[in-house]
């Protein structure tokens, strides 16, 4: 979800008035679903959302049409930010629902309070396993299957050992805003650690590191990256040894096989 422009300073502005308004957080879960129906809403009726993102309307009819769609179906701070979200400029008028989803997935993200460590190495967990099961994989992507069936196979591979945040994160990756249900997971991810400061990082590694080897790395990297970092590990045997750090774009590439690779390049040249 890459916003631009007037759209992206719209988002900056409307996720200020999020934090604001959460407050405790107690709203947090009721506003996430609440914002996530709304964009949905947006993205299938194209007459609303061009109406509500046309910039060359007065902000108070826009406004208007909104309160009278919206009022008494969803919370009130839902029903703020909204009307609040009409009345801004956007760049393209599915850059609203695309924010307002984005929104949504923050105050999934706050309802969790201090586990917000937990719904990040859970939605990783969930991603390796949806990765790792081609079956369920195809079962989750499948466009022939309804979204209560999806939802459903969702429910009972988490329902239990989950968080309730997990689950309900994983429910929204099937609506196909993203390109595949891990993408939208990997976005959630990033999403749960940007909500604490965080920065993430996916480390591969050949065996589990050592409770001291992953403390001296976190530090490590939160000196380079002037901000703490949440640490992910896949266990790969390709990498033979040594490790490979993956933050947003950076790699830092210390394995085995990287240097073999390298010293093979110099040969053949």
């Amino acid at each position: 979800m890459d916003l631009r422009g007037a759209s992206a300073d719209s988002l900056a502005e409307l996720s200020a008035e999020l934090d604001g308004a959460l407050g405790d957080g107690s709203q947090a879960s009721r506003v996430g679903d609440d914002l996530f129906g709304v964009a949905s809403l947006m993205r299938s009726e194209p007459a609303l959302r061009r109406v509500a993102t046309d910039a060359s309307l007065p902000a108070e009819p826009k406004q208007g049409l909104v309160r009278q769609v919206l009022e008494g179906k969803v919370d009130d701070v839902t029903l703020r930010l909204v009307t609040s979200a009409v009345a801004r400029r956007w760049t393209g008028s599915r850059d609203l629902p695309d924010a307002l989803e984005r929104l949504s997935e923050v105050a999934v993200v706050k309802s969790v309070g201090g586990d917000a460590d937990r719904l990040a190495d859970e939605l990783f967990d969930l991603s390796r396993t949806v990765t790792g099961n081609p079956d369920l994989r195809d079962a989750l992507s499948n466009p022939a299957r309804s979204a209560e069936d999806k939802s459903a196979l969702l429910q009972t591979l988490l329902g239990g050992r989950a968080l309730p945040a997990t689950i309900t994160l994983a429910q929204h990756a099937l609506a196909g805003t993203y390109r595949t249900v891990t993408a939208a997971l990997e976005s959630y991810r990033r999403v749960a650690a940007e909500v604490r400061g965080e920065y993430v990082a996916t480390v591969r590694v050949v065996q589990p590191l050592a409770d001291g080897e992953r403390d001296r790395l976190v530090k490590a990297l939160s000196q380079q990256y002037g901000r703490e970092i949440h640490v992910n590990q896949i266990i790969d045997p390709d990498v033979l040894g040594g490790i490979r750090v993956e933050i947003g774009d950076d790699v830092i590439d210390g394995t085995v096989s990287s240097r073999l690779d390298d010293a093979r390049r110099k040969l053949v040249g």
